[in-house]
């Protein structure tokens, strides 16, 4: 099969979909108005509640719904071959990931920028609100404490023997470090001296394009790996903390342009290449393999359906949207821009490479496959080798591929610890503890709550590294939490429901089984502080989407109780 066809295809689908599809959602499900006031006009306070461009917003969105998941996730399913990852991510992202971000962006937006979580308390019930934002709590502080783990040891440069990690790149320190500091005066000049965006834009992007070539030749050694942990939940404590407008929006947006060459320069150099995929079709015969039904749809997350994006469009993106009508550009066309740079990164890992030993190699067993060194390795190396199809040299090609990586890395730690924050500010509503509503004491709950998964230890490991395989399935989880949130929400507006209900059911489906395949090999490798963290989420799932089906049969009550209270609606 040809690389380049698929990659047509592909985008053919996405952008046929944004239209029909798109515009389906927005006028016919959601209804979206253009002229319908947003939060960041009505509760504008320069900190969280900012109205911004759609061209800003949509770099900040999808660079804090990317980071590393659309690339690793699609880099790790590729073991059970390149037809069930591309069918996946493609549909996946159509009908599901793409309606999950669409319709919590939106929910949001008709509810003061509030999280999906708390916005539950007034959909499902105050108990559905706390158990929501308690596995949310959960799930950020786990994912962050290893993303904190997994940063440090690509920035880390040297080992005790003086030779580089393989799995580092701290050629990816400086043009990073480089790219903070033209983000800040970035926002500063956008927002507070009001210079040209135009301008801003260009000066800004042509100075983080020349501290990545710079900062990619001088890497950075000999700083050990917990003193980057340290500074890494420093700076996520300041990102948390500054106004969205001064750090967090503009280094999203500016990381986005490096992406958008990223993917331009692979799809051109697919073009050139014109290269063959060398991996399987079909591939069952991995050692140590686990089922394709329901692990596929865990593990490519990012790249077809993600739990973590309600969070970004309900907790920042909602927030800072100017107008109601760009809520599908940035909502859907973000999540079919990320199933494309999924899609690019299964064609990096099937096509990119030289033959199918070498893709064998990599793929020799699910163990090994599951490893960071591997995942990143497969993706570089393909993504290099398009490249150098452009005359570029391969050497180079492979520093920027690992620098985007790494870049994309750090935009989902410190967008994750704002939104920790927020949660941890919902939390203290909830439980009317005050002192958890300052934002300071919130971000500093939240950076100590992701050090904790860093550093505590469980059976000699960090704690964060031990528990990591809940993530996926707790991830996965959160999206059909907030996917049924939707679909009573919709009912008690008496909207169609099927676009919604249907994608809901299929994840709840996958999860659930995946969870309870989990548990049972926890209990058997007698791994009891997993199992026992399992067993009380699945026990949380459980309640939850028992509460929301008891709301979701009482919604046709409540729909009509709100058309009688507003006869002229």
């Amino acid at each position: 099969m040809n690389a380049t066809l698929l990659a047509f295809v592909a985008a053919l689908a996405f952008a046929g979909a944004y239209r029909l599809y798109g515009r389906h959602l927005r006028t016919r499900v959601l209804a979206v108005r253009d002229d319908e006031p947003t939060p960041a006009h009505r509760l504008a306070d320069g900190v969280d509640y900012v109205a911004s461009r759609r061209s800003v917003l949509f770099g900040h969105h999808f660079a804090s719904i990317a980071g590393l998941g659309p690339i690793l996730g699609p880099a790790i399913a590729v073991i059970w071959g390149w037809v069930p990852a591309v069918l996946w991510i493609v549909f996946g992202t159509i009908f599901i990931g793409g309606v999950h971000d669409f319709a919590t962006l939106v929910l949001s937006l008709r509810n003061d920028g509030r999280s999906i979580g708390d916005v539950a308390k007034d959909l499902v019930g105050p108990r559905a609100r706390l158990l929501f934002l308690v596995v949310v709590y959960f799930l950020m502080s786990l994912a962050m404490g290893v993303f904190v783990l997994v940063i440090a040891t690509l920035f880390t440069g040297a080992a005790n023997d003086g030779r580089i990690h393989p799995e580092s790149h701290p050629e990816s320190v400086l043009p990073v470090a480089t790219l903070l500091l033209v983000a800040m005066g970035m926002g500063w000049a956008m927002y507070r001296r009001r210079w040209s965006f135009a301008l801003v834009t260009v000066v800004g992007v042509a100075l983080s394009f020349a501290g990545l070539v710079w900062g990619s030749q001088h890497p950075v050694l000999g700083v050990d790996r917990s003193l980057w942990i340290w500074i890494l939940l420093a700076y996520a404590f300041a990102a948390s903390v500054l106004p969205v407008w001064l750090l967090l929006q503009p280094r999203d947006y500016l990381n986005s342009f490096q992406l958008y060459a990223g993917m331009a320069l692979m799809m051109v150099g697919l073009a050139v290449s014109r290269p063959d995929v060398v991996a399987p079709a079909l591939n069952t015969t991995a050692p140590d393999l686990p089922p394709i039904f329901p692990f596929l749809f865990i593990t490519v997350a990012c790249g077809a359906v993600s739990g973590f994006h309600c969070l970004v469009s309900s907790g920042t993106t909602a927030k800072q949207i100017s107008c109601a009508r760009d809520a599908q550009a940035i909502g859907y066309g973000g999540m079919i821009t990320e199933g494309m740079l999924a899609i690019l990164a299964v064609l990096a890992c099937t096509a990119g490479l030289s033959s199918a030993e070498e893709w064998h190699l990599h793929y020799a067993s699910w163990t090994q496959a599951d490893g960071l060194g591997p995942k990143i390795g497969a993706f570089v190396t393909g993504a290099a080798r398009f490249l150098a199809a452009l005359g570029l040299p391969e050497r180079g090609s492979a520093a920027f591929a690992a620098v985007v990586v790494v870049s994309f890395a750090l935009t989902t730690l410190d967008s994750a610890t704002r939104l920790l924050r927020y949660n941890i500010q919902e939390l203290g509503g909830s439980l009317g503890v005050a002192a958890l509503r300052n934002r300071y004491v919130a971000s500093l709950i939240a950076a100590g709550s992701i050090a904790a998964f860093a550093f505590l230890r469980i059976a000699g490991k960090p704690a964060g590294i031990v528990l990591w395989e809940l993530f996926g399935t707790t991830n996965q989880l959160l999206g059909a939490l907030a996917l049924l949130t939707v679909t009573v929400w919709l009912a008690r507006q008496g909207r169609p429901l099927g676009t919604v209900l249907l994608p809901m059911l299929f994840m709840f489906a996958m999860t659930l089984t995946a969870m309870v395949v989990k548990i049972r090999e926890f209990y058997a490798q007698q791994a009891w502080p997993v199992f026992g963290f399992g067993l009380l989420l699945l026990l949380l799932a459980t309640w939850l989407a028992i509460e929301g089906a008891i709301a979701l049969r009482r919604a046709p009550e409540a729909a009509r109780a709100q058309a009688a209270a507003s006869p002229g609606a």
